[in-house]
């Protein structure tokens, strides 16, 4: 009885330790990793070979590991990384995250970009939801290399595969006799421009010396023009000098006409208001007197002086023979 009593306490206590020691280590994980810094990343990438325990590296240095991997609610084209690193992991502001895909499948998270000097990134005092919306600052994201091209590799297959169906209809055999006959077309124009080569070669000969002979005609239409400005400085200039001069003169004398005539005015006005009628009544009257003097000439001509003096006596009444 006093040997399993024994076995028993011994037993005990061997549990009881193996209790406090995983406890210990329970306790020991908990405060390493809640010493740990948190971050989320927002892909908008596939994230095909990142897995929950997924290696971070920061410049090529192992300094954490992703925790949580989920699609973002409000944004389903986005994808929520959330990571932790240690505390001396450089998480500053101009800090990027990128995946780095592999050939094995496996994916990891790159960090990079770290600014000596400057701050760190953290959720904002004022508004924090707006850069910190889960309680944690976010990382921005830039494309990864090898990430990105296995990432957009079904789409480059596929842009492949239409330039390859669109080659395909363009090397038609309809399209390939096109093509030969611009190729049979172009050889018959390239052997009969050189068959006529010499006389392109005379032709461009011909066309230097006309473009020499349109230079040459350019110079002297340029001394042409300077003569004619030289004429027109020495000679018309003086003429128009002259002429300018006989019209200031016309002008004035124009204008000292007007001033006669405007003292004339009164003058003219009297004249045709009395002296014209009285001209006019003079004429009737010499009209009246040329018109009686006719008359007394007519009776002069017809009677003698005496005609003037007393009336014209009958003539003496004579029987004829008959009575």
């Amino acid at each position: 009885m006093e040997t399993r009593s024994n076995h028993v306490l011994v037993g005990s206590v061997v549990l009881i330790l193996l209790t406090v020691m995983l406890l210990f280590l329970v306790w020991i994980l908990r405060w390493g990793t809640a010493t740990d810094k948190e971050y989320d990343i927002f892909f908008k990438q596939s994230v095909d070979g990142l897995a929950k325990g997924s290696g971070v590296a920061f410049s090529g240095v192992v300094s954490g590991q992703v925790k949580e991997i989920a699609l973002w609610k409000p944004d389903p084209s986005l994808v929520r990384v959330r990571i932790s690193v240690i505390p001396d992991t450089p998480i500053l502001i101009g800090t990027t995250a990128s995946l780095q895909g592999s050939f094995t499948g496996t994916s990891t998270v790159q960090l990079d970009g770290a600014v000596k000097g400057a701050p760190p990134i953290a959720c904002p005092v004022e508004n924090p939801l707006s850069e910190c919306p889960n309680g944690v600052p976010t990382i921005p994201t830039k494309p990864g290399g090898l990430g990105a091209l296995l990432s957009s590799a079904p789409q480059l297959l596929e842009r492949i595969s239409t330039l390859t169906e669109r080659l395909s209809d363009m090397l038609s055999d309809k399209n390939q006799q096109s093509i030969q006959g611009i190729l049979a077309n172009t050889n018959r124009l390239s052997a009969a421009l050189a068959d006529r080569g010499p006389e392109i070669a005379a032709t461009l000969a011909e066309t230097r010396v006309a473009i020499q002979k349109a230079g040459v005609a350019a110079q002297q239409i340029g001394n042409l023009a300077d003569t004619t400005n030289g004429v027109l400085s020495n000679d018309v200039r003086p003429v128009m000098a002259n002429l300018n001069k006989t019209i200031a003169s016309a002008q004035h004398s124009a204008e000292t006409l007007d001033a006669a005539i405007g003292d004339a005015r009164p003058g003219l006005q009297a004249f045709s208001k009395q002296t014209v009628p009285e001209v006019g009544q003079l004429v009737h009257d010499l009209r009246q007197m040329s018109m009686a003097l006719t008359s007394v000439a007519e009776k002069v001509d017809r009677g003698g002086a005496g005609a003037l003096i007393g009336q014209s006596k009958l003539p003496d009444y004579k029987p004829g023979k008959g009575q």
